[in-house]
């Protein structure tokens, strides 16, 4: 893997520097050639893409990956909403790591809930520290007075699923090494009630929390206990395309379905449990009872996440609540933080965590 070159974008939204003032941020994002058996002497111009989404795929096996580091914010005390944040290592053997948020002035005696955040990407892009994400977890942290843990695991495809999935499964572990006082973390320690502790996630991150929340139904963590989910947007395909995705264009449809196959080569199709939870004979194994899935009207992946909670209802008897934030997108969150939907959204997270 190689640094090619840098391609600058259009300026980002507004989004608020650690004074509180508001600046435009330059995106300038890295291409990396990544050859898997392909021509690494090729150049990826001169080649015909049939995959294009959150990298590129060429016919000779080349991927070109967008690399979003540069787009990291450091942790930080953010001087308008109060939350300090500071990052972790969890795993130095596989370079697992996570940024910890909480509240000046949050609770030092075990009262508040935790929030495990699991961001989106694709399963391809981005880190706790991208600061769309940093942003979104410092709002609903200010909001909702809760202490959070965004876990930034390993990328697809230099690490396919389920290794992602292995990963914030270890940053799950790490957490519940701290209930009952274990652990060497005092925000965790001395803060969080270990039984109200819930999972967050947008797209492919929602898709990591309900994987991983089915392994934490098989596989329970001594002193925790998983209050419930919270899934934005989640990554989910059925076996046929449904209405919302038959709506956009074809290379789009043709890449949300795609995806699948090029972060987790040992899938099993589309009947595959891990992003067709419909399909999973287990799916009332959930490790929790509430579920809330928050979905975004002009989502071509709407209508699976209608299916999905449907599917709980009905075969797991979960407390599932639908919340629709109309005449929106996929993760319009992440781009319009300071819109009235967004603050809706994350209302709406912060009285489920609260309840």
């Amino acid at each position: 893997m190689h640094l090619i070159h840098h391609i600058p974008l259009p300026t980002s939204p507004l989004h608020s520097n650690p004074k509180g003032t508001k600046m435009f941020r330059p995106l300038f994002i890295s291409c990396l050639l990544i050859s898997f058996g392909g021509l690494a002497s090729s150049h990826p111009e001169e080649l015909e893409v049939f995959f294009q989404f959150f990298f590129k795929v060429y016919k000779n096996g080349t991927i070109e990956k967008l690399d979003g580091s540069g787009l990291d914010v450091p942790a930080s005390l953010d001087s308008d909403t109060g939350v300090q944040s500071k990052d972790i290592v969890i795993s130095p053997e596989t370079n697992v790591s996570a940024r910890l948020y909480a509240t000046k002035d949050a609770s030092s005696k075990g009262g508040v809930p935790l929030l495990v955040y699991f961001h989106g990407g694709g399963f391809s892009t981005g880190t706790a520290a991208y600061f769309a994400f940093h942003q979104f977890v410092n709002s609903v942290v200010a909001k909702g007075k809760v202490v959070a843990v965004s876990v930034s695991y390993r990328l697809a495809p230099e690490h396919c699923l389920p290794i992602g999935y292995d990963d914030s499964w270890a940053a799950v572990k790490w957490v519940a090494s701290h209930a009952g006082g274990g652990g060497s973390e005092p925000w965790l320690t001395e803060r969080v009630d270990f039984n109200r502790v819930y999972f967050l996630g947008e797209s492919a991150g929602a898709n990591i929390a309900h994987n991983v929340a089915m392994r934490f139904g098989s596989e329970k963590l001594d002193g925790v206990e998983l209050k419930g989910i919270v899934l934005i947007h989640p990554y989910f395909l059925l076996k046929e395309p449904t209405t919302s995705l038959l709506a956009v264009n074809e290379e789009m449809r043709s890449n949300i379905t795609k995806l699948w196959s090029y972060v987790c080569p040992s899938n099993t199709g589309p009947s595959d449990p891990r992003v067709n939870p419909v399909a999973d004979p287990d799916l009332g194994k959930l490790g929790c009872k509430r579920v809330l899935v928050c979905l975004a009207e002009r989502d071509p992946l709407v209508d699976a996440g209608k299916k999905y909670a449907e599917a709980l209802r009905g075969r797991g008897g979960k407390d599932v609540e639908i919340f629709v934030s109309r005449g929106k997108t996929h993760v319009f969150h992440l781009r319009e933080q300071d819109s009235k939907e967004a603050s809706d959204l994350i209302d709406r997270v912060v009285s489920f965590v609260n309840c």
